[in-house]
């Protein structure tokens, strides 16, 4: 039945393999999306507004509240970071407040509390600047992880590194190990977590997929000449055919680990849309831009698997420890579950394009975190351009 919808629509193949936005990106760091315009007021689809209402236990009125609140912080991230200067902790959105907050550190000037300030954002003290923290986290990734440990990331709210460590092993000798030598870099926390994060690849099933050899993953953002997805699902120089076994392309570009994303040409007959398959759960959804959401914010995801789920960004440049040994970096951390063959698929969060699925541990049944590789980072390496509305 789907299948016959998007044929209505006159969308192609592309579409069907695309997995919850068709096109969108987001960069690896928070700072430097290639296409900053505004986010566009474009009013919300009922069905998206449904699904926010499902997944956070929203009225209808808070839902259009809360997107209008993060569009807004959205576009205030910029100007509060560049009035923080040297001074900058961090940013996060506070879904209680439905506002940016803004981190600087102590010894900032009393004129640098007020610039920040003057943007609309809330002001929070902390210790460490955000170059602080970043230079203690780049010192852990220098480190060789053990399996016990799942991954690490510069969380803003707490001001320090946070290490994810399986909970069965934060007694083992390596793990230990690891932590003195990470606790030497700067301010961390440990946490624990149920279990080690893995890929979302898959092996041919049926759905709406692509396949590469024998494996299945999602698309995740049209861009012009073809589309970007995750680097673990295909090496460059692989075919890639779509979910009827017609030939779409190849693998242009591809990098795994220590990155997690890849990019296809897409010919054959198959063409690309600005569009975020919602699979019936919501309204399909139009990609206007890439702009980042900050950590807070709402954020959707799209897979062949699973199809639509949501959450919140959790944390933004987390290094990710996969149970195959595989570290990659600069991924970004939300609360959505994904399963086998959701990889490569669309984060979005509102109309903008986040990123491609990476991995991440649990389910949808069970729930889970899962990450996903910043579109801007992908676009950036490759010089392409995201196909928007």
């Amino acid at each position: 039945m789907r299948r016959s919808r998007l044929r209505h629509l006159g969308l192609a193949g592309l579409l069907v393999l695309g997995s919850l936005s068709a096109v969108g990106t987001l960069p690896a760091s928070a700072a430097d999306a290639p296409t900053a315009s505004p986010s566009a007021e474009q009013p919300a689809s009922a069905r998206l507004l449904d699904a926010m209402r499902h997944d956070f236990g929203l009225t209808r009125a808070e839902a259009e509240d809360r997107l209008a609140a993060e569009r807004e912080a959205t576009d205030l991230e910029p100007a509060a970071r560049r009035a923080a200067k040297d001074a900058f902790g961090g940013s996060w959105f506070d879904a209680d407040t439905g506002r940016l907050t803004v981190a600087v550190t102590s010894d900032a000037a009393s004129s640098t509390v007020r610039a920040v300030r003057a943007t609309g954002a809330e002001v929070r003290t902390v210790r460490h600047s955000a170059r602080r923290l970043d230079a203690a986290k780049a010192s852990v990734d220098r480190l060789d992880a053990p399996a016990g440990v799942a991954s690490w990331h510069v969380d803003q709210r707490a001001n320090a590194v946070v290490v994810d460590v399986v909970a069965d092993k934060r007694a083992d000798n390596d793990v230990r190990g690891f932590l003195e030598e990470a606790r030497r870099a700067g301010p961390v926390t440990v946490r624990s977590v149920p279990s080690a994060p893995r890929t979302f690849a898959a092996g041919t099933v049926g759905g709406d997929p692509y396949y590469t050899g024998n494996v299945r993953c999602s698309i995740g953002f049209s861009v012009h000449g073809g589309f970007v997805t995750a680097g673990h699902c295909g090496r460059v120089g692989a075919g890639v055919s779509g979910w009827d076994g017609s030939y779409i392309g190849t693998f242009q570009g591809s990098s795994f680990p220590d990155n997690d994303y890849a990019w296809v040409s897409v010919g054959s007959g198959w063409w690309t849309v600005p569009v975020v398959l919602g699979w019936g759960t919501v309204s399909d959804q139009l990609v206007r831009g890439s702009n980042v959401a900050p950590v807070g914010a709402s954020i959707c995801r799209s897979g062949s698997t699973t199809h639509w789920h949501c959450g919140t960004v959790l944390a933004h440049n987390e290094t990710v420890n996969y149970s195959d040994g595989a570290v990659v970096h600069q991924l970004t951390k939300t609360s959505v579950c994904a399963e086998g063959g959701d990889s490569g698929g669309s984060f979005i969060s509102g109309d903008q394009a986040q990123g491609v699925t990476s991995g991440g541990w649990g389910n949808c049944s069970g729930g889970g975190e899962t990450w996903f590789q910043p579109v801007n980072e992908i676009l950036n390496r490759y010089g392409l351009t995201l196909h928007t509305a």
